[in-house]
């Protein structure tokens, strides 16, 4: 997390006496990351966080792999993916390898009869279409249209939707997800040329704390497995916490473009990154200001990362026959570039509306079987002169 926060009742020392009204006390539980070195969080609960009462089994989520060992550029048309009822359901895995899944999700109905957490990895939703509210055991974040949800691994949480039209796409990361370096001092703090800063990051600020027993199922993914847990106490039973390793929101909207004279490299749309890929944004702002510019892309080779591009909305100008939902996959080992004539046509341009996220791997991705679903297989040609 970018920096502290603080939500609810705390004592005034870690590890010290707390007592609730009645002189018993609140259980003191670590929500911590990479050991006891990395980001974490001190939370106070109403009752023991423990208190496993059956496993009721367990289902294989791991995504099916159609394409193993890959170097065909792809065009995946991700509105296609049809709408499911339930969320977990709803999420379909496109491309994977063993850093990060990259899945769409279209779920109808918020999630009621089952609380959620992901053990294996970090979690950046991205709100295609629809709103609601992300509910947690950390507290409450409100989201709409263009909104990125970092929901750190291990946390708890539903989604309640506003109406049954949403779409997701949807990043989960086997590594921790963070703010760039480059664009943090060594304090931490965002760099006053972040094209993002602290205020601009959204946190928790409605903390639900029900004090109840009886049977509560949390679905948890655990490597690549869906188990049904059911616990004696309910999970959104803390009265406070505070620390760095919490869910928050991000809008895509927040994001300021860096610009300049000549073409900006990808790196500059930089928003997030682990030490297995990074996330851009793509957000509307002025082109090139250079009187001889290309405001088009130029050609270039991927020789150490899969890229992946998630098309959000606007025109984008370098590709032909895009729209949004897709998705391209550009993978290591080959070149890539604009499509014949675009280049030509972005002489002149002034400025561009497109909105999208990109993901660049530095391992190869495969693709499964539910992105073979929707794709046409012919977008590897389009680069050719017709």
């Amino acid at each position: 997390m970018p920096f502290y926060h603080k939500l609810g009742k705390i004592p005034h020392k870690r590890h010290t006496v707390f007592k609730k009204p009645d002189g018993s006390l609140y259980y003191e539980q670590l929500f911590g990351t990479i050991g006891f070195d990395g980001m974490y969080t001190n939370m106070y609960h109403e009752q023991r966080p423990t208190q496993v009462k059956e496993i009721k089994g367990s289902y294989d989520a791991s995504p099916k792999i159609a394409a193993e060992k890959n170097i065909q550029s792809y065009r995946f048309k991700g509105f296609q993916v049809k709408p499911e009822k339930d969320y977990l359901k709803s999420r379909k895995v496109v491309l994977t390898n063993s850093d990060v899944d990259i899945a769409l999700a279209a779920p109808k109905e918020s999630t009621k009869d089952y609380f959620y957490k992901n053990a294996d990895s970090d979690e950046l939703l991205f709100i295609h279409k629809g709103s609601g509210k992300l509910r947690t055991h950390l507290g409450n974040l409100d989201f709409k249209y263009g909104d990125y949800l970092l929901i750190p691994r291990g946390t708890i949480y539903k989604l309640d939707f506003d109406s049954e039209e949403n779409r997701l796409f949807i990043v989960e990361s086997r590594r921790p997800i963070y703010t760039p370096k480059r664009y943090r001092n060594y304090f931490g703090q965002l760099l006053e040329h972040s094209p993002f800063c602290e205020r601009d990051i959204r946190r928790p600020h409605e903390l639900e704390t029900n004090d109840e027993s009886g049977e509560f199922l949390i679905k948890i993914k655990k490597q690549g497995r869906i188990f049904d847990m059911v616990y004696a106490s309910h999970p959104f039973d803390v009265v406070g916490y505070d620390g760095y390793n919490y869910p928050y929101a991000f809008s895509i909207h927040d994001f300021e473009p860096i610009t300049g004279r000549i073409h900006q490299p990808p790196p500059v749309h930089q928003t997030f990154e682990t030490d297995a890929f990074v996330v851009c944004s793509f957000v509307p702002r002025l082109y090139d200001y250079h009187p001889e510019s290309i405001p088009a892309p130029y050609n270039h080779s991927n020789i150490d990362s899969d890229e992946v591009l998630y098309y959000v909305d606007g025109d984008f100008m370098s590709r032909n026959d895009i729209e949004a939902g897709h998705i391209s996959l550009h993978p290591a080992g080959i070149p890539h570039g604009p499509h014949p004539g675009a280049v030509e046509r972005s002489i002149g341009k002034t400025e561009t509306e497109e909105l999208a996220v990109m993901v660049d791997t530095f391992k190869p991705l495969m693709v499964t079987e539910d992105a073979m679903d929707i794709t046409d297989g012919k977008y590897y040609k389009s680069w050719l002169d017709h």
